[in-house]
């Protein structure tokens, strides 16, 4: 009698939807925060995992009270978050210094290639500290930046001091917002869903903006080219 539930546990466990933050959250707890966000700043493949969503979510499940996935603890929350994205980068960093340019220019995707070029272009424009900062706000930015230092040569102090400051901002940041919108929201269940699709759009449109600005420089210099 037995056999049947832990048949189907470990179906459950296969069946995780990696681009749902709940479904990872529910599936692997806080190690499962630690390994996602690893992968999405420490390893190209990882551009399309949902860092911001699975934060906030985080958070939110961090509030006594809520029944809508796991309870989880914030404390551990926040640590095991912080191990991923910090060593996650720096593992990003140290790929890109002994693989070179040729390892990002080998991804076909056009989306990674784009994130390239505005890494670049943050790097250029704010210079190191900023750039790494800001990078981790940015989906797909805040995966391709850190290899990308290694490639650029980045002093390594200085890309560790910067890239530990903007991941831990960024990881208790949104956290936090999680936990605090949870805290003050009664019920804040009934309302899970249409809120992590709000994180998703909102984290969704620094690349919506760089997009229209790309396109819109491209047609300015196709114009100037006439």
């Amino acid at each position: 009698m037995r056999g049947p539930p832990t048949v189907l546990s470990a179906s459950s466990q296969l069946a995780v939807n990696v681009l749902d933050a709940s479904s990872l959250l529910a599936a692997f707890g806080a190690l499962g925060i630690a390994a996602v966000l690893f992968a999405e700043t420490g390893l190209l493949v990882g551009f399309f995992l949902p860092g911001d969503s699975l934060l906030f979510t985080a958070g939110l499940l961090c509030v006594s009270g809520t029944h809508s996935g796991p309870h989880l603890v914030l404390w551990q929350v926040i640590l095991a978050a912080l191990a991923g994205a910090l060593v996650g980068a720096q593992i990003g960093y140290l790929i890109g210094k002994r693989g070179g340019r040729a390892l990002l220019a080998r991804s076909k995707r056009k989306s990674l290639q784009q994130g390239v070029d505005r890494a670049e272009e943050l790097l250029a424009k704010y210079g190191y500290g900023k750039a790494i900062v800001l990078a981790r706000f940015i989906p797909v930015v805040r995966t391709v930046l850190n290899p990308l230092a290694g490639v650029l040569e980045v002093p390594q102090r200085t890309f560790t001091f910067w890239q530990v400051i903007g991941g831990t901002i960024w990881v208790v940041g949104v956290v936090l917002a999680g936990y605090g919108l949870g805290s003050s929201v009664p019920n804040i269940d009934q309302y899970l869903l249409p809120i992590i699709g709000l994180v998703v759009v909102v984290s969704v449109i620094p690349i919506a903006l760089e997009l229209f600005r790309a396109r819109k420089a491209a047609r300015r210099n196709d114009g100037d080219a006439r």
